[in-house]
């Protein structure tokens, strides 16, 4: 079966960006014009994943109300013949069919995404990370999704890190897929090991498709550090039946949960932009050669 489902995990309370997040969830900080998390939900249309469950928890009733009809709003922009604005208002409620689940306690990802059980059912689907923004003319999604359906077992995303970010990220063990390029059969993973342990220099991003029976794998698995229970820990049981597949990914990203990339996304964007790009650019040139050495 194909993917047609997407679960955006979005319970965080965003601490890292405080205190700009006290009052507003942190998936609502603008890029440019347009909050993070819609270049997820955008991201998950353009692989045809249509429908979307966002795992919210208390104080996010921001996030429905950007993706819902904003009817008032509407009529004025018709009323004052802004047609364009117009557009791209109704364009963000249509995006995707969204739905809602709370999480109720910050257990960790694993308990977040165990929470979309009832509704993914018994097909495969993806999970997007909010805090990982993929360029927007990367293809990564569709390909994981077309890589899980072709194989029957999860896939997730991998990157090559320095040696310095491998006590950040989980870190797979596997071999080169011999009928992929650039994919690998995984048979293990270790969760933040650090230089001295990992296995490999391949740190999981946040994108993931997975196949339904992860579910049982999130129910098995004991809650570890804090008391949270970690996505990481039940693909590593997935693993061991039978080895899932990591794509690796060379392309656009950023940790948008990093206040520097962050920073950098903005900028990015701003600068990649039609309306924006030109002046922008000028603006920082003239910035950056003025700072000197």
């Amino acid at each position: 079966m194909r993917a047609r489902k997407a679960v955006v995990p979005a319970a965080g309370l965003g601490t890292r960006f405080l205190p700009a997040t006290k009052a507003q969830p942190k998936e609502m900080l603008p890029l440019v014009d347009k909050p993070a998390i819609q270049y997820v939900i955008e991201e998950a249309a353009a692989a045809e994943l249509d429908d979307v469950l966002l795992v919210t928890g208390r104080g996010k009733r921001a996030l429905e109300d950007h993706f819902d009809h904003a009817v008032e709003m509407e009529r004025q922009l018709a009323a004052a013949g802004k047609e364009d604005l117009l557009a791209e208002v109704q364009a963000v409620s249509r995006l995707a069919h969204l739905h809602y689940v709370r999480q109720g306690q910050p257990l960790g990802l694993g308990h977040a995404v165990g929470c979309a059980r009832r509704h993914v059912g018994e097909e495969p689907f993806a999970v997007l990370l909010g805090d990982d923004l993929i360029g927007t003319e990367e293809r990564l999604l569709r390909q994981m999704v077309a890589l899980c359906e072709e194989t029957g077992r999860s896939v997730i995303a991998v990157m090559e890190f320095p040696d310095e970010d491998l006590g950040k990220y989980g870190v797979i063990a596997g071999e080169p897929d011999p009928d992929h390029e650039g994919v690998y059969r995984v048979s293990d993973m270790v969760e933040k090991p650090g230089k001295a342990n990992a296995p490999s220099n391949l740190g999981i991003i946040g994108r993931y498709v997975l196949t339904p029976d992860i579910f049982d794998h999130i129910a098995a698995t004991k809650p570890g550090r804090g008391g949270e229970i970690q996505l990481t820990d039940a693909l590593k049981a997935q693993a061991r039946e039978e080895p899932i597949r990591a794509v690796r990914f060379e392309g656009v990203r950023y940790d948008i949960g990093n206040k520097q990339d962050y920073l950098r996304a903005t900028v990015e964007l701003a600068a990649s932009r039609e309306d924006l790009g030109p002046e922008f650019r000028g603006f920082l040139r003239d910035f950056v050669g003025g700072l000197g050495g």
